[in-house]
């Protein structure tokens, strides 16, 4: 059953890995397919960050959008697909960083994989996605 306008974005801002789709734009290539994490507040943009140079980083900037799907399997079956157009991209900061990882890790955890991350990572940018399309169902009942 699809979920309701409230439902999906409600589960969209759940802390899930993502799989992040991406035109891989070579020739030859399928869609570029990662995990990756994401920060979403329902009724806003998306955004992800990535480092400028990486391969999912170049594919984004030449496509101009991408899609994300998070999905769980307990207690029930349930998925948020949702794609839409980049509406901006800028340079990260470590507070988003931070952000990000207090999302993901335990709270002892983070101060380590930010330092880390902020020095070896690159440079690191964040991408905003205008959440337009979006699929979603929840295939049973808790």
């Amino acid at each position: 059953m699809a979920l309701t306008r409230e439902e999906r974005e409600q589960f969209l801002a759940e802390p899930h890995v993502a799989a992040l789709a991406v035109d891989a734009v070579e020739d030859g290539r399928a869609p570029l397919t990662v995990p990756i994490w994401y920060m979403y507040e329902p009724g806003g943009d998306l955004w992800i960050m990535t480092g400028r140079d990486s391969r999912k980083g170049t594919s984004i900037a030449a496509s101009g959008r991408f899609s994300i799907m998070v999905d769980r399997v307990t207690p029930t079956v349930r998925y948020v697909s949702v794609e839409g157009p980049v509406v901006s991209t800028t340079p990260a900061t470590r507070e988003q960083l931070v952000e990000v990882s207090s999302r993901y890790l335990p709270a002892e955890k983070v101060e380590g994989y930010v330092d880390f991350a902020w020095k070896e990572h690159g440079e690191q940018v964040v991408i905003h996605l205008r959440p337009q399309h979006w699929l979603s169902s929840d295939l049973g009942e808790a």
